[in-house]
């Protein structure tokens, strides 16, 4: 009989949140923190992200939707209010602007008295995904890079406690990626961080940076194969830190790692059955003792629906705890040693991992492989089979492609069944930052901007002056905007282009039928523009859009990520389209959606159909359809091909 192991120190439980100021987002905090939470994981918004202020002409309409807006270090320090940094764990999802939000958490800190050496946290701080899923990058590979190596030779001799890298695989799974997708393409950077990283720092030091690597994953449904992932995520690991590195200490080698369980899988439809999801998905990070995830967040069950309340992270901080505490998972060793079909899958994975890793690295590593567009096309193309299989209904998806018969759910009607952020805080949040500008020492802030710029134009390590700059009072957006002068700005391929989907089947035939039949009648094929505005970088569907409509027969337009309403309604001008989609996922629909109507209306193109999709709650969906918009599709409609035969149909009217 196997001994009981003395139970374990539970994972770090969090919850990823924040939302429409500093000064509400606290509020949550020290909330959740009363309920037991043990971590805090930071969600900003995206024109903090990107590097804009609030008052930015691209931040109208995004401010506090995604997350919290961080313009400077008035309000890193309202952020903070009360929760003594000395003593938290924080994790916060950043990226291109890591090293300053980085640089204003720990001027927060010196503000409350805290010792930088004290501070213990996670950045996530991994560029390479943001150019294949996320969309939140400003600069070029290298450059970006450069200053991911700049914190990670800061931070392990200022704050050595802190991870300044966090290898995100969770978005690559978001945007289609295959359990061996994602194994290569994240190793493959952490491969290209440490390559970059190693002849900045002495040789005698280079096993304590990478003991401070950690990695952010996601776990799908398919828990079991999932949970060999994890396994096959710690060897793969070991491996390579012990073969291409060296690194003889088997502590400093260790795969640590956070995670959020698959958001991608929440269904709109019988929201409720996403509790189901969010417990089996959880498990296949924390049952495998020796592949256990370091820290744990949850999505709540509605995220599909729109933005969670308190209580529904409450319920997701419950389940958590339930299995930490109740259950007796953290008495015993690790329950899958000796499987033998455990093992036998985690060698699979490792091999077809390891082969992905060999094709990346015979192009030149993971910077070569997104600037060629490779691993962009391959997530598109793996996305595009995972939803054609949804589709076709050879992947079940429960109350989505089968049984969908329901009650109605009690959980999701009346009045505030879904959080909403309240427009007044975008401008509240705009008059905070003049205020906070018109009082600054002005010649302190022109003096540290400038200091700021010598050090990134002549290759120095930017952390110092970034720190030195958050407390003299400059905002993100200055931040940004020194270092895009210095380093400019970059555009990722979309991967769409070469993408290959060619859905088959009667459906997508009689659609192509009808594509060809309304042509004829235009006198052109038909010509589709689809449109990402705002800073929204989730471009997942507007890219599995504008592949089927192209594989339809249509002519697609579709320019990426990150453009204004302006250019969108430019480039319908430009390219004689014939309808216009735009794809908005971070909240902001309604004034983005209304402007690019207006701007068609003003510019003559009046007459062309405007859809939209994204997470749209129905009074949104009501209010978007009276201001002219001529479709509405939300996740509810997963089926592409059917969206694709309701736009020609719209088209075919119009033609008639």
């Amino acid at each position: 009989m196997t001994e009981k192991t003395a139970r374990e120190k539970p994972w770090l439980i969090r919850t990823y949140s924040g939302h429409s100021s500093a000064a509400e987002s606290n509020k949550l905090y020290r909330t959740n923190l009363t309920k037991g939470q043990t971590g805090l994981s930071i969600a900003f918004d995206l024109p903090t992200q990107t590097g804009y202020d609030s008052d930015h002409p691209l931040a109208k309409g995004e401010v506090g939707k995604v997350g919290v807006p961080v313009c400077h270090i008035g309000d890193m320090m309202t952020l903070f209010d009360g929760i003594p940094l000395e003593k938290m764990n924080t994790s916060m999802t950043i990226n291109a602007p890591a090293a300053w939000l980085l640089s204003l958490y720990i001027a927060a800190a010196e503000k409350q008295g805290a010792a930088r050496s004290s501070l213990n946290g996670t950045t996530q701080n991994d560029i390479i995904k943001e150019y294949l899923s996320r969309g939140t990058y400003i600069f070029a590979p290298q450059p970006s890079l450069r200053l991911t190596s700049d914190v990670i030779a800061f931070t392990y001799r200022e704050v050595p406690k802190w991870n300044p890298m966090n290898v995100c695989s969770y978005h690559l799974q978001e945007a289609g990626a295959t359990p061996e997708q994602e194994l290569a393409f994240a190793l493959a950077t952490s491969i290209a961080v440490l390559d970059t990283v190693r002849p900045v720092v002495p040789t005698a030091d280079f096993e304590q940076v990478v003991s401070r690597i950690s990695f952010f994953v996601n776990a799908g449904i398919r828990f079991v194969t999932e949970l060999c992932k994890m396994r096959a995520f710690t060897e793969l690991w070991d491996e390579i830190c012990r073969e291409r590195y060296g690194i003889t200490d088997e502590k400093a080698r260790r795969f640590r790692y956070g995670v959020q369980v698959n958001s991608l899988g929440l269904t709109e439809q019988q929201p409720e059955n996403n509790v189901y999801r969010i417990i089996l998905e959880m498990l296949a990070v924390v049952l495998s003792k020796n592949a256990r995830a370091r820290a744990v967040q949850l999505p709540a069950w509605n995220e599909a629906l729109g933005l969670p309340r308190p209580w529904d992270q409450q319920w997701s901080l419950r389940l958590q705890q339930i299995v930490a505490y109740e259950t007796d998972l953290l008495e015993f060793g690790d329950i899958f040693d000796g499987s033998t079909e455990i093992a036998a899958k985690v060698e699979a994975l490792k091999t077809q991992a390891r082969e992905e890793l060999k094709r990346i690295d015979d192009m030149g590593g993971a910077v070569a492989a997104v600037e060629s567009s490779y691993m962009k096309q391959k997530l598109v193309e793996s996305n595009a089979r995972r939803i054609g299989s949804i589709e076709s209904g050879d992947q079940i998806v429960v109350g989505v492609n089968k049984w969908t018969e329901t009650e109605p759910s009690p959980l999701t009607t009346g009045d505030g069944s879904i959080m909403t952020v309240d427009p007044k805080s975008e401008a509240e949040q705009i008059e905070r930052l003049k205020a906070f500008r018109a009082s600054r020492d002005q010649a302190a802030v022109t003096k540290a901007i400038a200091d700021l710029k010598s050090a990134a134009s002549e290759g120095r390590n930017i952390m110092e002056p970034s720190i030195t700059a958050a407390h003299a009072g400059v905002t993100g957006g200055e931040w940004a905007h020194t270092l895009r002068e210095v380093f400019g700005e970059y555009r990722a391929p979309t991967g769409v282009a070469r993408a290959a989907a060619q859905v088959k089947g009667e459906k997508m035939s009689t659609v192509r039928d009808a594509v060809a039949a309304v042509s004829a009648k235009l006198g052109r094929r038909v010509k589709m523009l689809v449109g990402k505005p705002g800073l929204d970088g989730h471009s997942n569907g507007a890219e599995q859009i504008a592949v089927r409509a192209r594989d339809a027969g249509m002519e697609v337009v579709y320019e990426g990520i990150r453009l204004t309403p302006a250019q969108i309604v430019n480039a319908a001008l430009e390219e004689g389209v014939h309808v216009v989609g735009l794809s908005i996922l971070s909240g902001s629909h309604v004034p983005l959606v209304t402007e690019v109507l207006e701007r068609m209306k003003a510019a003559g193109l009046g007459d062309i159909p405007v859809i939209a999709g994204g997470i749209i709650p129905p009074e949104d969906e009501k209010t978007l359809l009276a201001a002219g918009c001529a479709r509405i599709y939300t996740p509810k409609d997963y089926d592409i091909t059917a969206i694709m035969g309701d736009i020609v149909a719209l088209l075919g009217k119009k033609a008639a």
